[in-house]
């Protein structure tokens, strides 16, 4: 079983953390905690149990440390997790506080774990770093990535279990991948400035299907008077014989939304919040989309308009 890493909450990733510690190390494993500093750190003293190995097992203060992302397909060598040159990036900030753990005694080993990918390369070049920085043994240094997590939650696999995930009941979210493709391309043709399309019918009436899915007056009123008038440019661009593999796409995310949609519908009060907790997740997961910010508010409106996405009289019926 693969895990949506990136969708977990910090705090379920740094509890998947603990307990993958207390099987390598030790069941003394203690939890994240804010030091001093402010940096969130989990520690286990004494002789671990089989890390990095049963025959040289790491002996003395391990602290251990948890970066999660909500960012999807993010990697260790991005330059704003580390980058020599970048001083804000995480592990140059990170090596400032492990200096002075090593410098107090504090800190004998260090195990970095992450939802990011993490190649040979990448690896040798932070533990280096680290290792030169911070005067700490590059074999007392470890990090890790997903796909070391894979393996992990394979061999330890009552872990995901003790941690509260499940992939059944995971949040809301959905792929940006396939939506930035459309985005991108309605973007192009928009600059081409050549709309000479028919308005579209809804299926159902925009008041009737505001009432089925319990969106407020305000908030419908308000994507109405924005989004309405651009619900014709996305038909006819959907519409264009040359656009046919786009449309294709556009069904693929719009089936994507309406599962997941209906499926935690439960976990919101009104459809207003769907669509902006949507919206938002779709912001910080995709660059095109987060440059094309009206043009997503417009798409996803036209999908509630059109009855893709949210409930209608159809579907009840």
């Amino acid at each position: 079983m693969k895990y949506a890493y990136e969708d977990l909450s910090w705090e379920q990733f740094e509890r998947l953390v603990v307990l993958i510690c207390q099987e390598l190390l030790g069941i003394s494993t203690r939890g994240f905690a804010t030091g001093p500093d402010g940096g969130r750190d989990a520690r286990f003293d004494g002789t671990a149990n089989i890390f990095p190995s049963h025959s040289s097992p790491w002996s003395g203060t391990t602290i251990i440390q948890a970066k999660h992302t909500n960012g999807v397909n993010k990697s260790f060598s991005e330059s704003d997790f580390f980058s020599p040159s970048n001083s804000e990036s995480t592990i140059v900030k990170e090596a400032a506080r492990i200096k002075k753990l090593v410098e107090s005694g504090e800190l004998h080993h260090y195990l970095l774990f992450a939802n990011r990918k993490l190649t040979g390369n990448t690896d040798s070049s932070i533990i280096e770093y680290l290792s030169n920085e911070c005067s700490l043994k590059t074999d007392s240094i470890s990090l890790c990535g997903i796909e070391q997590l894979e393996t992990y939650l394979k061999r330890f696999s009552y872990i995901p279990e003790m941690a509260d995930i499940d992939p059944v009941d995971s949040p809301l979210t959905v792929s940006p991948d396939d939506l930035a493709v459309i985005i991108e391309s309605l973007g192009l043709q928009i600059a081409e400035g050549n709309y000479t399309f028919p308005e579209p019918v809804p299926r159902t009436s925009y008041e009737r299907k505001n009432e089925i899915n319990n969106m407020s007056n305000d908030y419908a009123k308000l994507m109405r008077c924005r989004y309405l008038k651009e619900v014709k440019n996305v038909y006819g661009f959907l519409s264009r014989p040359e656009n046919i593999e786009l449309k294709t796409l556009y069904e693929s995310v719009t089936e994507e939304f309406q599962f997941k949609i209906v499926s935690k519908r439960k976990d919101y009060q009104n459809f207003d919040s769907v669509f902006e907790h949507l919206l938002s997740m779709l912001f910080s997961r995709d660059v095109i989309l987060s440059k094309n910010k009206r043009l997503t508010r417009i798409i996803l409106f036209y999908m509630y308009w059109n009855c893709d996405i949210g409930m209608s009289d159809e579907i009840e019926s």
